[in-house]
Formats: C-alpha cells, structure tokens, sequence
C-alpha cells in the first residue's frame, strides 16, 4: 500500500485531469456526425470564443510555458522581447492576412489541408507531394517539444512520489560531494511522456477536431489560470516581487540576467522578428482556420490572442528569472519549472493544479499537430493516389489514426533519445524557422498572381535544404553542446533568416523567369471584385 503523501496528491490530482480529458474525448464524440468533414473540420462551425481558444491553445504549447521559463533560466530576461513581443504583434497579423483569406478559399472549393490549397492553385501535383514529407518532418520537431516538456515536468513534479518504485542514484554536487537527485521517486521520464501521447491519442480517436477542440478551450482555460496561480504562489515563496527581483540582482547567476544586452545580441533579437511568422504555415493552424463558421469569428481571435500572449508569457518569464537565485547554475532548463513549482508551491492540491495546467498547455498542441498530420496522410497521399471513390469517410477516418499511431510512435523514440541533448526552446524555435521559410509561399499564393509552381517548388527546395544543413550542425551534430547552450547564430543573426532568404529569393526569381499561371488559374483564386 502507498502512503498518501504530498507527492502522491499531486500524482492524483494530475491523473484526475487526464481522466477528465478522457472523458471530454468520450463527450464529444456523441455530437459526432459521421463524416469525414465532421471528424477533420468539426463541419465549420465553430464561433467566435472557441476558434480564439482552440488557436492560441494549440499555438502555445511546451514551448510557451516550459521552453519560456528554461529560456529565461539561461538567456535572461531578453526572452520575452525575443518571442512573446514579436508575436503578439505578427501572429495576429498573419492570423488577418493569411488566416482569413485561406478559410475563405478553403469553404468555397472545400479544402481539408493545405496541401490540397497549394496543389490546386498552382496547379502541381508534384507540389502537394513533396510539401506533404516536409510538413511531416517539420511538425515532428514540434512535437518533440511536447512531448520532452511534457516527460520532463512530470518528472519534476511528481518527485518523492514513488521512492521504492522509481529511485534514482545521487548526483555530484559543485563541491563533488554526493547529494540527493531531485527527480527521485518522480514517474520516470519515459513513462510520463509515454502516458501524456496515450491520453491525447484518446480523445483526438474517439471525438477528432472537434474533441481537439472542446479539449483545446477547457486547456486553454486551465493553462492561464494555472500559469496565474503559479505565479502568484512562487512569488509568495519568494517573499514578494521585490524580494524576488532583489535575490535574482544579487545573484552571481542571475544578475547577468537581468540586463537587457550582453547575452543576446542585437542581431539575434531582430531577426527574431521572422519566426513568428511561421503561424502562417502551421498545418494543424490552417486546419483550425477552417473550423470557422464565418469570417467575422476571426475579429476576436485578432483582437484577443496578443493580451493572451502577454498574460501566459510574463508569468513564465519571471519565474525562470527567479530560478536563477533559487536554483543556481546546473539545472536543466527543460526541467527548470517543474522544480520552482515542486520546490515552493507546498500545497499539494495547488501544486498538482499548476502541473496540470502546465499539462493543459502542452497537450493543446499535441492533439491538433496528430489531427493535422493524419488528416494530410489521408487526403494528400492515400486519397488522392488510389481516388476520392475509393474509400468510404470511415475507412478515411481509420487511415488517419493508424498514420496518426505511426508518427506518434516515431516522435516519441526520437524523444527517448533527445530529452537530455535537446532544449525545448531551441527545438522550438528551429521547427518555427522551417515553417517560417515556408510562409513566402503562402504570401505568394494569396497576394502574388505572377507566382509560378516551378518557383513554388524551387522556394520549398531552397528552404528544405537550408534548413536541413543549419539544422544538423545545430542540433544533431552538436550534441556536445550543453542543455540551454548558446544557438546558432551566423553572422549574429537567426538561422530563420538565411533559410526563409533563401526560400523567398529562389521562389521569386524562379517563378519571374517561368511561365505565368494560366489566366483561368488566376481568375479561380484572384476573382475580379464586383464593379459599382
């Protein structure tokens, strides 16, 4: 028998929770139509309140919450000018000039995919072919970074819960002595992580878009309540505010922190300005787009999403600061606010609400990018070989989970092995700067009548290969590299803006030294608006 201790509580509370996305999963799928569009995008009919919640859920996931605070451990306070300031302002914009428009062409020719958008209107095949592998390999990165957050935080906060079960040897301390590990008796990283992919897995089976979506509010909800308690109660511990800001300020770790320059460079921090701009080629986005009901259900989501960026970043960023005078140098980042909260919010039942909400963020994203990926398998690669005849929507739907079990499976091996190598942040931010250097074909899809496939294939070659050679020398060639380590920086500036230079440059020139776009190709996507 296990004694019920604090650790415990919190084991429970967090199972409770997954339970009851279990059952939110089991719920929706009663209002289930039976359709393909219903299972892919929930019949386009979600309002207002919901699209908002379902988009920022799904953009915000380990990243925003784990990989913020990790950042803010190693960068300093810098962080939150680097991410949360350039997409409060660029993420609402493509949400205006990209998302309104793909959801409006997507309900009159009834798009599922983006694939399906790009192929049609550069009449290419071979463009929905070949944007489909690297989608794919683009999105496994960013579930990568759900999956080690997710792994990691468990671990972290459910420490001292099963010492007998999942004891773990001591580590040398700086002086070389000996001391406790602080993940002890928490539930090992390969089972927690393992866990969270089932629980998604299950409700994005039984309820698919739709159940992404009602799990997508109820998270969104709990993430921002939960970051707000975090926030407040780690403040608390810490003496208030002031006492916070005053331990960090005499600290030998933290200090370097809190100046604006030093760490991050000014060319580092405006190229950063390119990686937001990934939310214009986000699969599982686009696919969420089309759920609107109408063009005006956007007006909330443009308004609202930068205050929910601010209210869900600044917490985050503050805490990873305070992590510094608390925890001192050696921490992983990955871990690093599993264990402020583990260390300093005493109550269990509120520590066992923190870490679900800090679950509630990872897994918002987590079922969207599965829905996303099994819904391009199906309609980009089997349907469209063997015919739209060929298979009945529920043999559509069963295509799609079994794709869906396949990437699950892969991401969460590779995950196994990166979890100690790879910082969330980082991982983060190089699965947005390949979207990122997607999204001048999406600009030239929509605004660019002259935009040829030949360029559109160039672009997407120019970017796949740029980002693949920076890629590997960042991440899996440098594996000596420290968790939280300094990034790849060329010529002091993002990687994003050589790959996305690259992808925009190629496409232009190709597509200006190609032949245009047939007129009746042009008048089907730019239609002549109504003369007065």
């Amino acid at each position: 028998m296990f004694a019920l201790t604090e650790s415990l509580q919190v084991v429970l509370i967090i199972a409770g929770y997954l339970g009851l996305l279990v059952v939110l999963g089991l719920v929706s799928n009663r209002f289930f139509k039976g359709t393909s569009a219903d299972y892919f995008v929930v019949s386009r009919s979600v309002g207002p309140f919901l699209l908002l919640m379902s988009i920022f859920g799904t953009t915000m996931t380990g990243f925003a919450m784990v990989g913020s605070t990790g950042k803010a451990y190693t960068s300093g306070v810098g962080v939150y000018g680097l991410m949360a300031s350039w997409s409060g302002l660029i993420h609402s914009a493509v949400f205006f000039l990209v998302g309104i428009r793909l959801w409006a062409v997507g309900k009159r020719y009834g798009y599922l995919t983006q694939c399906e958008f790009f192929r049609e209107r550069f009449q290419s095949p071979a463009l929905g072919y070949w944007l489909f592998p690297v989608l794919v390999l683009l999105v496994i990165p960013y579930l990568l970074v759900g999956v080690i957050s997710a792994g990691k935080f468990v671990q972290s906060a459910t420490a001292g819960a099963f010492p007998q079960w999942f004891a773990l040897p001591p580590i040398p301390g700086p002086d070389g002595a000996l001391r406790p590990n602080p993940l002890s008796g928490g539930v090992p990283y390969w089972l927690g992580a393992g866990l969270i992919c089932l629980i998604v897995l299950c409700y994005v089976f039984f309820g698919g878009l739709r159940g992404a979506v009602w799990a997508n509010t109820f998270q969104t909800l709990v993430f921002l309540g939960a970051g707000g308690v975090a926030f407040w109660l780690v403040a608390e511990r810490m003496g208030g505010l002031t006492e916070a800001g005053r331990r960090v300020a005499e600290s030998a770790y933290g200090a370097p922190r809190l100046a604006r320059e030093g760490l991050i460079g000014h060319g580092q921090f405006f190229s950063y300005f390119l990686v937001p701009l990934s939310v214009g080629m986000f699969p599982h986005l686009f696919q969420h787009w089309l759920t609107a009901r109408s063009a005006r259900s956007f007006r909330l989501t443009v308004v609202a999403h930068p205050i929910f960026i601010m209210l869900l970043w600044v917490p985050c960023i503050l805490i990873g600061l305070w992590a510094t005078a608390q925890l001192g140098p050696g921490t992983n980042p990955n871990a690093v606010l599993g264990r402020m909260v583990n260390q300093l919010v005493h109550s269990p039942v509120l520590t066992g609400l923190v870490a679900a909400g800090v679950l509630a963020a990872i897994m918002s994203s987590l079922d969207s990018q599965f829905m996303c990926l099994g819904t391009m398998f199906t309609n980009d690669v089997v349907v469209r070989l063997a015919g739209p005849e060929r298979f009945s929507d529920r043999q559509k739907i069963h295509l799609a989970r079994g794709f869906v079990l396949g990437i699950v499976g892969v991401t969460y091996l590779l995950s196994l092995g990166l979890k100690d190598t790879a910082h969330v942040f980082d991982l983060g931010v190089w699965c947005f700067s390949g979207f990122a250097a997607l999204s001048p074909l999406v600009f030239a899809a929509l605004y660019w009548r002259r935009a040829t496939a030949a360029g559109a294939l160039a672009g997407l070659a120019a970017a796949a290969v740029t980002w693949g050679v920076l890629f590997y020398r960042d991440i899996l060639a440098g594996t000596n590299k420290p968790p939280g380590g300094d990034e790849l920086l060329v010529f002091g500036l993002m990687p994003v803006v050589f790959i996305f230079g690259a992808a925009a440059l190629t496409l232009v020139v190709v597509s200006l030294l190609t032949r245009p776009p047939a007129p009746a190709v042009v008048a089907r996507f730019f239609p002549e608006p109504p003369q007065r």
